[in-house]
């Protein structure tokens, strides 16, 4: 079952983060699955990673990429528009 990918799927987002490409992650609610800010890799280099997640490779989910076209934020959160 799922069970058996965890322990990878955590260590892949641990590295998303290390990489300074993953910012967020969490949760879906009410429904289950989660999602994930990523930020800083081209559409290509984002569905490749996403291919790696042990979640996607165990079939366990099914990925699927919304992008974003910033145009305003926060002052906090302005090298999102970079």
């Amino acid at each position: 079952g799922p069970g058996e990918f965890v322990a990878g799927h955590k260590a892949w987002l641990e590295e998303g983060l290390a990489d300074g490409v993953f910012l967020l992650w969490g949760s879906l609610r009410p429904d289950g699955g989660g999602a994930i800010l990523a930020h800083g890799l081209d559409r290509a280099a984002l569905e490749q990673r996403v291919a790696q997640d042990p979640f996607v490779t165990g079939g366990v989910v099914r990925a699927e990429i919304v992008e974003i076209a910033p145009a305003r934020a926060a002052e906090r959160l302005e090298f999102l528009l970079a």
